[in-house]
């Protein structure tokens, strides 16, 4: 297997990185919604929606088909195609929104709806984030790595890969279906293995990796910050280490994606004995949309050409409601309409057989020649009770610099808008374990929010009369998250509290 550390080392390349480090945003975009409609022109769905009609206008040099594509085919949210389409592909039948039937839905615990949702996870959707997740080992060439690190394993935390056969069709988290399906190559270096991944709870999970850490050479950890940072802390208290570097001398990386690392950070070097590598990821149950191609960049690379074609909605008051909906007027651009610096809302279509399909993630472009971007939040995470606009990005960094300034660690924090007399304030939930001065965390966080955000600055004076901040242990957070069964895998604690989810949290931390 140490022949696969020496390609690495040697940088070699699949095609499709080369396509797309030589070829045009637009042309591959162009090229790979062409691909989609041709293949799904048979389905129910492309039958509805002409695809027919919409290929004939694909001419070179020409962006003449896309003003045909988003006249024939509407902007869909999870509830509108769910309810017209994908509900029916739970029911077995087939040739829908993609050619076959659907085997496979990923319950995706996206955290702007209380409910599960059923995202279809086609054969070709499945192949696509593999060579994807190629794409990005190959990465790890530029970095300054020794060449044993492509020998360690790879410890990978998701959610069980236990599936649950329902009629026609299994349904579980991502990281279950896509395990099932892992490369035979890659199952050598993949950590915990299969037995450990197929436990249901995670609880049990997290002593059977401890029990067996002590076996492994780990030199790359892949997961959501929050779950990560909870094993590595159980580890080092169960052999009594200083770091995890104690027992995993060649952990040199780690890939994250799911929520911003900016909060964790602090608190997660403190596990460690030197620095690392830290990679980000964009990996949605919808799809591997991007992924940090370089180090010493904070942005991702989105995948071009890869059975994903991208649209982007200006995040802006005319495109969306107070509460987050898109509206069915919208405006959207393609890639090479975009502009550096702005935010967006992303559409889809993808070879799972969604179409023009709002994720429900904000992004940003930060470089437009090398198609490079940052997620700033979500359509449905950012509060605007008064045109305060402040959006998760925000938050986030907020919460890093008075972390820094008051050297805590603050591991968690959500923030829920509230009625105050006849306006506004705002409610702040901060997650540490450190002794900290509430007024104080109160008057930083409010005086960093004033200086990253205008509009901030300028409702706190008129409308958001206030702001609160409760302090609670880390774990109190988790408590939560475990007693509506959602620990572990892409779960992760929402950053914005709105309606029955707000009930909730009040109703748990005053029991």
């Amino acid at each position: 297997m140490a022949i696969l550390g020496t390609l690495l080392q040697k940088g070699i390349k699949l095609r499709e990185n080369l396509e797309q480090e030589y070829s045009s945003p637009i042309e591959l975009q162009k090229k790979e919604l062409k691909e989609l409609l041709i293949t799904a022109d048979g389905t129910e769905f492309g039958k509805v929606y002409n695809f027919q009609q919409i290929l004939r206008h694909f001419r070179k040099d020409s962006n003449e088909f896309y003003k045909h594509y988003k006249e024939s085919v509407p902007i869909h949210d999870y509830n509108k195609i769910y309810k017209d389409w994908w509900k029916l592909s739970l029911k077995g039948v087939k040739n829908l929104c993609w050619p076959g039937r659907v085997k496979f839905f990923a319950l995706s615990s996206g955290t702007s709806e209380a409910a599960s949702k059923y995202i279809p996870v086609t054969k070709d959707m499945t192949k696509a984030m593999q060579r994807t997740s190629i794409r990005q080992i190959l990465t790890l060439s530029k970095y300054d790595l020794p060449a044993e690190i492509f020998t360690t394993g790879i410890l990978m935390i998701g959610g069980s890969t236990h599936l649950n056969k329902k009629g026609s069709y299994f349904e579980g988290d991502l990281s279950g279906i896509q395990a099932a399906k892992l490369p035979f190559w890659f199952q050598h270096f993949y950590k915990p293995g299969k037995k450990i991944a197929k436990t249901r709870g995670w609880d049990e999970k997290l002593e059977e990796i401890t029990k067996k850490a002590k076996d492994w050479d780990i030199g790359i950890v892949v997961g959501v910050p929050a779950w990560i940072q909870i094993l590595l802390e159980k580890i080092i208290d169960h052999y009594q280490l200083e770091n995890i570097h104690e027992l995993w001398p060649n952990l040199r990386v780690y890939v994250h994606g799911g929520v911003s690392f900016d909060p964790y950070r602090k608190g997660f070097e403190k596990l460690l004995g030197r620095p690392i590598y830290y990679i980000e990821t964009y990996l949605a149950s919808e799809g591997f949309f991007a992924y940090q191609a370089l180090p010493g960049r904070r942005s991702m690379r989105l995948v071009l050409n890869n059975g994903i074609f991208y649209e982007f909605i200006p995040f802006e008051e005319s495109n969306f409601t107070l509460t987050g909906e898109v509206k069915p007027e919208a405006q959207t651009l393609l890639v090479d309409e975009v502009e550096e610096g702005k935010e967006y809302a992303i559409l889809i279509s993808t070879c799972a057989g969604a179409w023009r399909y709002l994720v429900g993630d904000v992004i940003k472009f930060v470089s437009i020649e090398e198609s490079e971007i940052v997620i700033t939040g979500r359509t449905k995470h950012f509060l605007s009770l008064c045109g305060e606009h402040l959006s998760v990005d925000n938050m986030n960094k907020a919460i890093e610099l008075v972390s820094n300034e008051m050297n805590i660690t603050i591991t968690e924090f959500t923030v829920a808008g509230i009625p105050y007399g006849s306006l506004f304030a705002h409610h702040w939930f901060v997650g540490t374990d450190d002794a900290v001065d509430k007024m104080k965390l109160k008057e930083r966080i409010d005086f960093h929010l004033k200086e990253l955000n205008d509009d901030y600055a300028v409702e706190r004076s008129a409308a958001l009369k206030e702001v609160f901040v409760d302090v609670h242990p880390v774990k109190m957070f988790y408590d939560w998250m475990q007693s509506r069964g959602k620990v572990g895998g892409q779960n992760k604690f929402p950053r914005v509290l709105k309606k029955a989810q707000l009930e909730e949290w009040t109703a748990f931390i005053n029991q």
